[in-house]
């Protein structure tokens, strides 16, 4: 490992070796040791003590983050012509439908969230190989795919986000900005530990927390004291 850059080498050292840190504290440090020129998000890790590759132990859900990710969040719908002007009014940055299924067929995926309706989900669905491993497929279960298609729009541009654990077992999100207050980082990560717990699957046994850590883009992870969530 090549030198530690100086702002590294003095953000390790902030992160007091052995220690844990209550969520709260971790909230407050990691704006303390993140020295980026640009606004960083500040992300969560938790370890879980599941196998995800059993159906039965598979975590996944949504949460709406009390003060939102703080990123700006480009969604695409896909909706028949009677939709439009409801997903346009709700913030939407793209409506349509076929125009945009031929630009994704060609590769165009510039977008964060795909918001569709069950009538076209056929045509949607033909997409799979290009949406799926960005993440972006539809789903109902995220709430996706819905005749609502104003309402879900507004969800996720006010901070509505869907997870699910990864195949090592972690589930890794987004709870802010760095340019957040220590308050608004500590409640939206709160928020979403909270859910995590509620999502215990009855088939994991163990221990279902194994570790939680708090980064921003560029810091170290802080250990969070799980006893403190």
């Amino acid at each position: 490992m090549g030198r530690l850059t100086k702002n590294k080498k003095l953000a390790l050292e902030k992160i007091e070796a052995g220690k844990v840190y209550s969520l709260e504290e971790a909230a407050n440090l990691v704006k303390d040791i993140t020295n980026t020129k640009f606004d960083s998000s500040v992300d969560i890790d938790i370890r879980l003590g599941v196998d995800p590759r059993k159906a039965n132990q598979m975590v996944r859900g949504v949460v709406t983050l009390p003060h939102g990710t703080g990123k700006d969040v480009r969604v695409l719908v896909l909706c028949s012509p009677d939709k439009e002007e409801e997903a346009k009014a709700a913030g939407a940055d793209y409506v349509g439908l076929d125009e945009y299924i031929t630009k994704i067929k060609g590769g165009w995926t510039d977008v964060d969230v795909i918001i569709t309706m069950p009538t076209v989900m056929a045509k949607v669905g033909a997409l799979g190989r290009v949406l799926g491993p960005r993440g972006l497929m539809p789903n109902p279960k995220s709430g996706t795919v819905t005749m609502e298609v104003g309402k879900a729009v507004k969800e996720v541009k006010q901070g509505k986000i869907d997870f699910k654990v990864d195949k090592f077992g972690i589930v890794h999100t987004s709870v802010g900005k760095v340019s957040f207050t220590p308050d608004k980082i500590f409640e939206n990560a709160q928020e979403f530990v909270q859910t995590i717990l509620k999502l215990k699957p009855a088939a994991a046994k163990g221990t279902y927390v194994k570790s939680i850590y708090l980064s921003s883009t560029m810091s170290p992870g802080i250990p969070v004291d799980l006893k403190t969530v």
